[in-house]
């Protein structure tokens, strides 16, 4: 079976990564909630596993341009800016609106949440790339400039994925070692996991699971698909994925299990099987980025408010209100992604489109 152009289970599995880490930021919020369970504690890992499928996902759409020569880079970054950046732009502007308000109201907030020696890295997408003194702005969004990282330096990606085309399961193995090994010498040195890096080595972090993504995609690309297979292969690390996190197993093996599933879901899909393929599903990983990067100024909004208004003794909700803050987020989500997110990529795609073509009909004939 061919290759499917749109990976419906894997673009339904990035809603499930978003809500991993919302709940993981959330959690401490819920008013008696005690310890985190073991695969709540872990969510910070959903942004190993978004890095691990933008390795894959942005292989399966540009690696055969890259290989066959058509690949064109100005085009690439132009559309992955414009993917990116309207939604970073817009909590940005949106934190700095509620901070202004809070500090109109007379209220106290963290001095780094508006910090201008951090807001320059945060405009250009450097803040993790050791850029930023500070943790400002809207907080996840050092994955975001991480991301952008790997996106600068794609054509490298590349043509290491072509290098080792001929011997996918190697360049498998390969990134999985690297992988290990990266994060014990970086444990040893800085003396914190390089799965908690943000501002200071995001863009460090982002490597190995980023390679790992392309690895993955060529392992892919060269086997065949059966349906039972597939579909067991899925549900078996789903289930390592779940019961790794849950019992707080190292970093590198839940991260191991996550590149498993996504491996299966992808095989899943070439084989022709409807899990991960729900309308419903797939709309909710759509709006995923969106649920991401509105995940923290919601909560600054959503708790500070409802503080305020139920003076509750602490910033902490009750369970029904802590559920109502949770599931408000997806339909928020939704209609930035309808408003912003959506409308303004495609703007941006649309004033490239006609600059090429006005380009091209500006040029002088040979």
């Amino acid at each position: 079976m061919t290759e499917p152009a749109n990976i419906k289970p894997l673009t339904s599995l990035r809603f499930f990564a978003a809500l991993w880490v919302t709940l993981y930021h959330y959690w401490p919020k819920l008013a008696g909630a005690g310890p985190m369970p073991g695969v709540i504690a872990k969510g910070y890992l959903g942004v190993e596993l978004f890095f691990v499928l933008s390795g894959f996902i942005l292989c399966h759409v540009y690696l055969p341009a890259f290989e066959e020569g058509r690949f064109k880079y100005a085009d690439f970054i132009w559309a992955r800016l414009a993917r990116i950046y309207p939604m970073h732009l817009a909590t940005l502007i949106g934190i700095g609106l509620m901070g202004g308000a809070a500090l109109a109201m007379g209220l106290s907030i963290d001095p780094n949440v508006l910090s201008l020696a951090a807001l320059p890295a945060n405009l250009t997408l450097t803040q993790a790339w050791g850029l930023s003194p500070v943790v400002g702005w809207n907080d996840p969004s050092w994955s975001i400039s991480a991301e952008w990282f790997a996106y600068l330096v794609f054509p490298a990606f590349a043509l290491l994925a072509t290098s080792v085309r001929r011997w996918p399961e190697v360049a498998a193995a390969a990134a999985l070692a690297f992988m290990a090994v990266l994060y014990a010498v970086f444990a040893r040195i800085a003396g914190f996991p390089l799965t908690l890096a943000t501002i200071s080595w995001g863009a460090l972090r982002i490597v190995p699971t980023f390679a790992m993504g392309c690895a993955l995609y060529l392992v892919w690309r060269r086997t065949a698909a059966e349906r039972g297979k597939a579909l067991a292969s899925a549900g078996l690390f789903g289930a390592g994925l779940l019961l790794s996190a849950q019992i707080e197993a190292p970093d590198v093996v839940i991260v191991a299990a996550s590149s498993g599933l996504i491996i299966s879901l992808a095989q899943v899909s070439k084989a022709g099987a409807r899990l991960g393929t729900h309308p419903l599903f797939v709309y909710l990983g759509e709006i995923s980025y969106c649920v991401y990067m509105l995940g923290i100024p919601w909560s600054l909004l959503f708790v500070n408010i409802s503080t305020k208004l139920l003076h509750l003794p602490s910033k902490e909700l009750p369970l029904p209100l802590w559920a109502v803050f949770v599931t408000t987020l997806v339909p928020l989500s939704a209609v930035a992604h309808h408003v912003i997110e959506r409308p303004l990529r495609q703007r941006m795609k649309l004033w490239w489109a006609n600059r090429a073509a006005h380009k091209l009909a500006t040029a002088p004939a040979r």
